[in-house]
């Protein structure tokens, strides 16, 4: 493999690598060198990543790591890096560390002088921010909303002023309740639902928050889930009669 001359060839290196979302069709090239050429690749769910690396004929050694075993797989990981190895992150969907226990990994990897490499790709907040149409010069993506009621109502409420861009993943099953609090909360703002980015059953919803409750209000909706909210907005005010120049400022003197 080649190694890049401003790491370190004495040791490991740990390679964060973007897998597709859906669309297999996204992964990069770069991404799939990265994965035939690495001693092991350390993955979220084993079968999941299988099948993607199965159908492009990878067949590098995998372990598991994720949130039930990171502690004691941190550890193996980690021994195999200062061991030399190179080791690719991936998790089931996306980049490795948004919204799953990888940037722990990251973590220790820098603690521990490891070089640590992006291979970016897909990201699913990224791709639902792109086709929004909101505001995207400035954003907050603040991963799941908490499952119980009165965390989220109180996150809700702690964001309320916040004037960037909103972007949460949800829950197909969690989604009404989650409309219905962010309706109550932030109020009735233009938002942009998206379902199943770049896989077969794609869905883009854009509308007020009340007008997206009412298209999902008869459905059961299924799949990966990300809301896009637009942040608050500064309201205007109204702008006195501007004062006339009087005759001996500079600007108002007769010519």
């Amino acid at each position: 493999m080649m190694i890049p001359s401003s790491l370190n060839p004495s040791t490991g290196i740990l390679y964060i690598v973007s897998t597709p979302i859906g669309n297999r069709e996204d992964i990069t090239l770069r991404a799939l060198r990265i994965l035939k050429e690495v001693d092991l690749i350390a993955a979220e769910d084993t079968r999941h990543t299988g099948l993607l690396l199965g159908h492009f004929g990878i067949q590098t050694p995998l372990t598991s790591y994720f949130e039930g075993n990171e502690l004691k797989k941190k550890e193996f990981i980690l021994s195999k890096l200062k061991q030399g190895d190179q080791i690719a992150l991936v998790s089931d969907a996306g980049t490795p560390g948004i919204s799953d226990p990888g940037f722990r990994l990251v973590q220790t990897a820098i603690e521990n002088r490891i070089p640590v490499v992006s291979i970016p790709g897909p990201s699913a907040v990224i791709a639902a921010l792109s086709v929004s149409g909101l505001p995207t010069d400035a954003f907050l993506f603040k991963g799941f909303l908490p499952h119980k009621s009165k965390k989220r109502r109180d996150l809700l409420q702690q964001l309320e002023g916040v004037r960037e861009t909103l972007i949460f993943y949800e829950s197909p099953h969690r989604l009404l309740e989650t409309l219905n609090d962010i309706f109550e909360i932030l109020g009735d703002r233009e938002m942009v639902l998206t379902r199943e980015l770049t896989k077969i059953y794609e869905e883009v919803l854009r509308g007020k928050v009340s007008e997206i409750q009412n298209q999902v209000l008869p459905r059961k909706l299924k799949g990966e889930i990300t809301l896009v909210i637009s942040g608050k907005i500064r309201k205007k005010h109204s702008l006195s009669t501007p004062e006339m120049p009087r005759k001996d400022d500079q600007y108002g003197k007769d010519l």
